[in-house]
């Protein structure tokens, strides 16, 4: 159960950091990442951040499908969305 709650939690965080990401890259906005604020790395951290949280997630519910892997996903995804609504990686724009 160990493995499924951990990849779980780690695809949701994935996720939810991914998203700001590819929203600010196809909207064409600056946005901090560790490539440069810009557009491109935006997009293509976003979308390599939607990747790999596909496949932590495929990982995760492989086998059979874990409620609390599910919650530890949830989690994740609330936890990094806190984070990037409160003080973010780069502190406040």
């Amino acid at each position: 159960m160990w493995p499924a709650l951990t990849l779980g939690f780690l695809g949701g965080l994935m996720a939810g950091n991914a998203v700001p990401h590819f929203v600010r890259g196809i909207t064409k906005q600056r946005y901090p990442t560790v490539w440069g604020g810009g557009p491109i790395p935006n997009l293509i951290a976003g979308w390599a951040g939607l990747v790999i949280a596909a496949l932590l997630l495929h990982t995760a519910f492989h086998d059979h499908p874990h409620p609390w892997a599910f919650s530890a996903a949830a989690l994740g995804v609330l936890l990094i969305g806190l984070f990037h609504a409160g003080p973010g990686a780069f502190g406040h724009e």
